[in-house]
């Protein structure tokens, strides 16, 4: 028998899923329910078999449909950041879809300055204080229907919703962090070293891995290099990791690269190797199993974060292609009837948004820290090795995890979605989590996630399915294939 076999992969995953729990209260997750009279586990919407969240990198939901007449866009007359001698920067349409390399920033510090109490004022200074010789208008740029007719389409055609705040003031990192765990754990970087702990509370995944729901995150990395490092499993893996630092600070020309091999969401806390051969699959996986209506219950799907994610300096089209070819794949498959997909960002990329974030609640007692306040073999291979003295903090960790992060552009995609229709509920990362709680009765993973919306009202249930034939979007202007 070998681990590909779904009998002896059950049990893995079973078995993982409750060593991973092993610290939960049971008692209180069995109070916590959304339906405590039923067992853990249960299918309450067999309407919906399919979820596909779809999550792409660094884009405000004014940045790209803060025009498009739908939802709370921007402003008229177009709001203004000021400069540090007090020069007006108008929001402006950019005259390239091409962006620039490393500005704005959504780091930890620039999100808290650009916030700036909720007046929402920092998104030029912000530029000028990391790149005196970069365009410090870049943060108030923003792309329209006629940039991103994709999207544009696809956000007049199914449900919006214009208050999806990303789940923390801060990066990608931390941000993906909750949306597989609703907490980042004390994350405020994107620092692969950093990426070395795991959360007492678990994981979606140690959820599903209880029940028995399968799941899969696609991804864009050939196989044999998820393997090497996870041969030694979860200590491994945090190993090869803390390592990377050492690299890093070496060799600082390669730290874009570090980075870039995590490739998974799932990713975000260390990955053994059964994990990592039962549960991700090569994009082109995912097109074969949505052509034939075999997408697990759960999916993931990742850009090529060096590619197609909509990451600075990319293209925005490349991650617009990419996008539409998942969305279609989706809708043209053998699952729509029962699917429902989720297209929405990590973080807002450092551009403006005229929406204050409001507070959220904290997930836990875990407070947001840096690698100096790391663990204490860290801090040992740190100053032993020469490089403490002259170790860049990665950020300031002032602030904590009491407010949302900026809002990004989300929409349901679903045969069930409701025509014409934009909900100004208050969502974040976490309301995709619980979703897939409410709808297989599980308990939640930390204070934030029990608190959250899941975007129900986005779809109807009970009429037929406006969507059942699938609407013709336009086409990208940059279409993408397999194995670009």
């Amino acid at each position: 028998m070998t681990l590909r076999s779904p009998d002896l992969r059950q049990r893995l995953d079973r078995a993982s899923g409750r060593r991973r729990l092993r610290h939960r209260d049971a008692a209180h997750d069995l109070a916590m329910l959304p339906d405590p009279s039923l067992p853990p586990g249960t299918d309450r919407i067999p309407e919906i078999r399919h979820i596909v969240l779809l999550m792409m990198e660094n884009h405000s939901f004014d940045n790209y449909l803060g025009t498009l007449g739908r939802g709370d866009g921007l402003p008229d007359p177009p709001p203004v950041n000021r400069r540090r001698d007090g020069t007006p920067v108008p929001a402006h349409r950019f005259a390239t879809t091409k962006q620039a390399k490393d500005v704005p920033s959504q780091s930890w510090s620039c999100s808290h300055l650009q916030f700036d109490q909720g007046r929402n004022d920092g998104f030029v200074t912000t530029v000028e204080h990391i790149a005196a010789d970069a365009d410090a208008t870049l943060g108030m740029g923003y792309w329209t229907a006629e940039d991103l007719p994709f999207y544009a389409g696809l956000a007049r055609t199914f449900p919006l919703a214009d208050r999806w705040f990303c789940s923390c003031l801060g990066p990608t990192f931390p941000n993906r962090r909750f949306l597989i765990s609703a907490t980042a754990h004390g994350l405020i970087d994107d620092a692969i070293a950093s990426i070395i702990d795991y959360p007492s509370s678990g994981t979606i995944f140690d959820l599903l891995n209880r029940y028995g729901i399968p799941w899969i995150n696609y991804h864009h990395v050939p196989p044999l290099r998820l393997f090497g490092k996870r041969l030694a499993g979860g200590g491994g893996t945090r190993g090869a990791r803390a390592l990377k630092l050492l690299a890093g600070q070496l060799l600082p020309g390669i730290e874009h690269r570090l980075r870039g091999e995590v490739q998974s969401t799932a990713n975000m806390y260390p990955l053994g190797l059964a994990r990592t051969v039962g549960h991700l699959r090569h994009i082109g996986r995912f097109f074969h199993h949505a052509a034939a209506g075999t997408l697990p219950p759960v999916s993931i799907v990742d850009p090529d974060f060096d590619a197609c994610s909509e990451e600075n300096p990319q293209d925005i089209r490349l991650g617009e292609g990419f996008a539409a070819a998942v969305i279609n794949a989706v809708m043209h498959g053998g699952g729509w009837p029962h699917t429902l997909l989720i297209w929405f960002y990590d973080e807002h990329g450092g551009y403006y948004d005229h929406v204050a974030p409001p507070p959220a609640v904290e997930p836990d007692g875990v407070l947001p820290h840096n690698l100096r306040d790391g663990t204490a073999p860290l801090r040992w291979l740190l100053k032993h090795s020469g490089l403490w003295p002259g170790l860049r903090a990665l950020d300031s960790r002032d602030g904590r995890y009491d407010r949302y992060g900026f809002r990004v552009p989300a929409v349901v995609v679903s045969p069930y979605a409701k025509c014409d229709y934009v909900s100004s509920t208050v969502f974040d990362h976490t309301s995709a989590l619980k979703l897939i709680e409410e709808k297989w009765n599980l308990p939640p993973l930390t204070r934030r996630d029990a608190g959250a919306a899941a975007p129900w009202d986005l779809i109807d249930l009970s009429a037929p399915p406006p969507f059942l034939e699938p609407p013709t979007l336009p086409p990208p202007t940059i279409p993408w294939r397999v194995g670009r």
